[in-house]
């Protein structure tokens, strides 16, 4: 049985998948008969300090979860604005009422923070900042809302420290950065939902759509999607290979120089329908996604308390928000810099 088949989500929903698992790249010169692995200089890049990020995520979570329509939610966008900010980005708040797959009015806002907003040559980085307002993979608490330590608060916290990073370091890139935070991305029903993306990503269809700035394009995007897990793994996401493969190999490649291959891992994984699909689709940028998922494990494709009540920071390892950060920190300075890869 050489390629078994496995249950793959599609965001949030199990779907019957054939998933073909392969590596991907170059592998080190061993002998004259192999590849050789592409070799090219790091850029100075500041260091992204995981234990700041963390106090980001814990700061987010202290909030309580952040569902729309909630005073915890407001609270927490306000702090988002005030953060972005303080460290000196331009900031725009993309107010929206969002409607969801059960009819709910939601009152939504996308966050926007610009870095050097006249350069040409920009990156987009995303995560959605919002909570799951049920924990239907909870075997006691479906109704609850889920505290959402991983699935949300950890992209928000690494973006967060790489604002101040990029506020504070001497060195910058020469380029612009967006850091966009999406909201109202998790309120879908793969049961109930019946459009393409069963109920989610409300705020990156909005924003995909409707741009902050007219005629807004970026070189391309990473999104981060549960980042901050003990023992996370990051497979190359199928959608991202199918519509940035360069982007995919550009970002795992600097993950191996960093020597964080053992988090993002030289192998393919399930295609997720997450908020880079429709600003690949519809904004026409492509952009990839960090997500952490278990290629290897048929009966958990996300991590262990995924859409629960116990995503909590007890999941969060700064280890973890360290090697994504750092990596996407190096990208931005990698393609900030004067040396090409």
């Amino acid at each position: 049985m050489p390629f078994p088949f496995n249950i793959v989500f599609i965001k949030k929903l199990p779907l019957l998948f054939a998933a073909c698992f392969f590596f991907y790249g170059c592998k080190s010169k061993t002998n004259s008969d192999e590849t050789t692995q592409q070799v090219f200089k790091l850029a100075d890049s500041p260091v992204f300090n995981e234990d700041s990020a963390y106090a980001f995520v814990q700061k987010q979570v202290d909030f309580g979860p952040r569902v729309p329509n909630t005073s915890a939610h407001k609270k927490c966008g306000d702090f988002l604005v005030k953060t972005l900010e303080k460290y000196g980005l331009q900031v725009t708040e993309q107010t929206f009422e969002a409607t969801t797959y059960d009819g709910k009015k939601l009152n939504a806002r996308n966050i926007i923070g610009s870095f050097n907003p006249t350069a040409s040559k920009r990156i987009l980085l995303t995560s959605h900042w919002d909570s799951r307002p049920f924990a239907d993979q909870d075997s006691l608490n479906k109704n609850k809302p889920v505290p959402a330590a991983n699935d949300g608060a950890s992209g928000v916290g690494i973006l967060l420290e790489i604002a101040r990073t990029l506020s504070v370091s001497a060195n910058k890139p020469d380029l612009g950065v967006d850091i966009i935070f999406f909201d109202a991305e998790d309120w879908g029903n793969s049961d109930k939902a019946k459009d393409k993306f069963s109920g989610y990503c409300l705020g990156s269809q909005h924003w995909a759509a409707n741009k902050h700035i007219p005629n807004y394009t970026a070189y391309f995007g990473i999104l981060l999607d549960m980042v901050g897990a003990k023992g996370a793994t990051f497979p190359k996401e199928g959608y991202s290979v199918q519509m940035a493969e360069s982007v995919v190999k550009e970002v795992w490649d600097i993950a191996r120089e960093l020597g964080y291959s053992n988090y993002f891992l030289d192998q393919r994984g399930s295609g997720i329908t997450d908020d880079h699909v429709p600003v690949n689709e519809v904004a026409k940028i492509p952009m990839i996604d960090i997500i952490h998922t278990q290629p290897d494990n048929i009966a958990q494709t996300f991590f262990k308390d995924w859409h629960t009540t116990n995503d909590t920071m007890e999941n969060i390892d700064p280890k973890t928000l360290k090697a994504v950060g750092q990596t996407v920190l190096q990208v931005l300075y990698q393609e900030g810099s004067p040396q090409a890869m």
